[in-house]
């Protein structure tokens, strides 16, 4: 075992704390990876807002990027050393879905079995299986994809949730296609990925939509050839206006709200696709004319994790970035130490940054 410095919240809706946690070594089928950065996202707020669960305390941090230290027993294809980025979908293999040749959809991913505590033995829960606001973590060795070592942990790290889920929307559960036209609702982080994964995708047309300018005109710097702020005129309608009257050929929402996905779904072409990668709350409701659902044709989808198969799309994008051919690094607004979590909540909730990312030990300027 272990004893190092992580951050955790205790209860809802109170301030997090740095705080030692005892980690385990690792056991069959675990590794323990010494974590260079760690991204701030928006559901690491919501496990402190009680949004998720109620399972506290939490060890927060999930979006990752380190080196792995131990391996436990039966582990293969991982070694001490690797530069891996962490994911939250640790396919089975063995799940209905995996055995269709579905694995993105695997439907049994697992986590470590053993649990990190606190000092005097409270167990933690790891968010989403994660908990990487730590300076050693505990996961699942299929948790851990391996990419390129020279790319820079801060930025690669973003693929484990946001950046991945947004630029996954587009290219994986959309299939955007050359020359089509995109439209995106929302234009934080995922929103932001997603204008950068259409534009990756070959979309000749893409229009972010947002009630931010400051975030519009960021949106333009990953792609977006048009912008519309919702809030001085109707999205819908200008949408149609930029697409010869016919609408979008694919609509992605990156809010999760009944009146975005409303907006998403009349601002496509018939036949168009409708994705939806924003997370809703519980009780969120939508109505929609069931009419209007089949004269319009194409397709309502969900995408979960950008459809991802951490495996195949991690070194992707990676290897892209290192390239030049995708932006991850500028998704990076500004580099933290572990202690100022709470500040960067602060700056995330305000639309300030796209992504604050805690460094730690190792990790590139």
């Amino acid at each position: 075992m272990q004893q190092v410095q992580g951050v955790i919240v205790r209860a809802k809706n109170e301030p997090v704390e740095l705080v030692t946690v005892n980690v385990p070594d690792a056991g069959p089928g675990e590794a323990v990876v010494r974590i260079q950065a760690c991204g701030v996202c928006h559901t690491d707020l919501h496990y402190v807002q009680g949004g998720i669960g109620d399972d506290y305390p939490y060890l927060l941090g999930h979006e990752a990027a380190g080196i792995v230290e131990q391996i436990g027993p039966d582990v293969t294809g991982l070694e001490v050393g690797d530069f891996v980025v962490l994911n939250w979908r640790a396919v089975c293999g063995e799940c209905r879905a995996c055995k269709r040749g579905e694995p993105w959809y695997c439907f049994a991913t697992h986590n470590a079995t053993q649990k990190m505590t606190l000092e005097d033995g409270t167990e933690l829960s790891p968010a989403l299986g994660i908990g990487a606001f730590i300076e050693k973590t505990l996961v699942a060795a299929g948790q851990c994809t391996k990419v390129d070592p020279t790319a820079d942990p801060a930025a690669v790290g973003l693929l484990g949730c946001g950046i991945m889920a947004g630029a996954g929307a587009a290219i994986n559960t959309a299939a955007v296609r050359r020359g089509e036209s995109v439209a995106v609702i929302g234009c934080g982080g995922v929103g932001t990925a997603a204008i950068a994964g259409a534009k990756l995708a070959g979309a000749t047309k893409i229009i972010a939509v947002d009630i931010d300018d400051r975030k519009l005109e960021q949106a333009r710097q990953f792609g977006a050839t048009d912008t519309v702020n919702s809030n001085n005129e109707d999205a819908v309608e200008r949408v149609r206006e930029l697409t010869d009257g016919n609408g979008a050929d694919v609509v992605i929402d990156a809010v999760g709200r009944p009146e975005t996905f409303e907006q998403a779904f009349y601002a496509r072409d018939l036949a168009g696709r409708v994705v939806l990668v924003g997370v809703p709350t519980p009780d969120m409701q939508l109505t929609l004319p069931l009419l209007e659902i089949f004269g319009r044709g194409g397709s309502l989808k969900s995408s979960w994790y950008g459809d991802c198969l951490p495996e195949r799309d991690f070194p992707l994008l990676t290897d892209l970035f290192l390239q030049g051919r995708f932006p991850l690094g500028d998704f990076v607004s500004e580099r933290i130490a572990i202690d100022g979590i709470n500040e960067a909540f602060e700056k995330m909730h305000r639309g300030d940054v796209l992504r604050s990312v805690v460094v730690l030990e190792g990790a590139a300027e």
